[in-house]
């Protein structure tokens, strides 16, 4: 029996013998509710798609219960037969939770109500896929790029436009000259490979992908790997310890007008492109580049995120459930979020800097009437590169023990950034505990 279903067992006992109820709407106290979980209203892009399905749909009872996904909560909830009937969670983990029979395949819902999935960016297909059923429709799509630091780099006498990802050996001279530690004390970190997040895109970059493509094997401990975790973790160790880097980096203020870049406390960094919108508004004076992150070959590689919709196994009202989900997914609703973040921006003084999701058409329709160029010169460069990459994106494929391998690969790379195992130490304990994971998954 795997952990996660021991556990959602056990919690489950609990939860019955403690009285305690799940995450669903009692059908006698609201036999039209529809319950929510992992998702808010924090911005116009969810006010205005929510205000849309209630204008639709004016029988159901929305109930939006914000605040951040909690796995435990989630299956705990589903093993306790009380469910949300719609949870919000991240594309990553959704084929863990279909392999479980957490979520149900929506295939069913989507053919109902006409949705062509060939509207939907194919990375983001790929995370919802699992055993040729769809579990999920995908929201928002973020790809990751690269974010230069104008003033550092020229510092050092190099022109912004020639730093790349491409050369490794001349990327990692270029990080130490860019770094400024003095007595072991950080003042700039020259180049932040973004660990240990980012290892599937450094990985891809050096040809090889994390998971296999059927998701139920992975090549943790693959000779590129290896190289690739050495690479990266020496990028770090050159510049100083982990435990300075780390702390440094803790102490940035990622979201204001004093961020990294605007005080100079970092060179150059990957970074998911939803950032480009928090310089444009924060610091829009900040003199960046932005150019695509790219394999040892040049060309663009990028990894496609973004969290999706799904249906819980138990869910009370399917069938309204996916009324939301095709709602909120939907070109027109999209359009509409985009035109009210547009003009909710506008009236602040602020720039709009799009609406990037996983539906193709939407976005298309986003950046030919809703979407124009500002004169903001972080928007300007950035929104075309966000949108040349999306469709070129990769995604890992649905695995069954998703999370699990996630945590793998991660606890790996910081063994190795804290000195505690060398590469080949750590992608080979992480590739014994990802194969054990999948075994207890799959029953192997």
């Amino acid at each position: 029996m795997g952990r996660w279903v021991r556990v959602s067992a056990v919690v489950a006992a609990v939860l019955v013998s403690g009285g305690c109820g799940g995450l669903g709407a009692s059908p006698e106290d609201a036999p039209n509710a529809l319950t929510t979980m992992g998702f808010g209203l924090p911005d116009e892009h969810a006010t205005a798609r929510v205000a849309v399905f209630r204008d639709r749909f004016p029988d159901t009872d929305l109930r939006v219960n914000e605040g951040a996904f909690d796995e435990q909560q989630f299956l705990s909830a589903v093993a306790s037969g009380e469910p949300p009937d719609l949870v919000y969670a991240d594309r990553a983990k959704l084929g863990a939770y279909a392999a479980r029979g957490a979520v149900e395949p929506i295939d069913d819902c989507l053919r109902s109500h006409g949705v062509d999935q060939a509207q939907f960016r194919p990375a983001a297909m790929r995370q919802v896929t699992y055993g040729g059923k769809v579990y999920g429709a995908p929201e928002f799509a973020t790809v990751r790029l690269l974010i230069i630091n104008n003033t550092a780099v020229r510092a050092a006498g190099v022109d912004p436009a020639t730093v790349s990802s491409t050369d490794w050996s001349a990327l990692a001279d270029l990080s130490t000259r860019l770094a400024d530690n003095a007595d072991g004390r950080f003042r700039r970190i020259g180049f932040d490979p973004k660990l240990p997040d980012f290892l599937p895109l450094w990985a891809k970059a050096n040809g090889v992908e994390l998971i296999t493509p059927d998701g139920r094997g992975v090549r943790l401990d693959d000779p590129a790997v290896v190289e690739t975790l050495r690479y990266t973790t020496d990028l770090v160790k050159s510049q100083g310890t982990w435990a300075a880097f780390k702390a440094f980096k803790d102490g940035f203020n990622d979201f204001g007008a004093d961020n990294a870049y605007a005080k100079d406390q970092l060179a150059v960094m990957p970074m998911d492109s939803f950032y480009i919108n928090t310089l444009a508004t924060n610091s829009p004076d900040v003199d960046v580049t932005i150019t695509p992150f790219t394999d040892r070959r040049g060309e663009p590689v990028t990894e496609l995120g973004g969290q999706a919709w799904a249906i819980p196994k138990g869910s009370r009202h399917p069938e309204r459930a996916c009324d939301f989900l095709v709602t909120m997914t939907a070109t027109d609703t999209w359009v509409t979020a985009a035109k009210a973040r547009r003009d909710a921006l506008a009236a602040k003084g602020r720039p709009y800097g799009g609406t990037f999701t996983a539906n193709r058409v939407a976005d298309e329709e986003i950046f030919t009437t809703v979407y124009a160029a500002q004169g903001n010169r972080i928007l300007d460069q950035g929104v075309p590169i966000v949108r040349a990459l999306q469709d070129d994106s990769f995604a890992l494929p649905a695995s069954p023990a998703g999370p699990d391998l996630i945590r793998a690969w991660q606890q790996a790379a910081t063994r190795v950034l804290t000195g505690a195992q060398t590469p080949e130490e750590a992608l080979g304990q992480a590739q014994r505990e990802a194969d054990a994971a999948l075994d207890r998954v799959l029953g192997r």
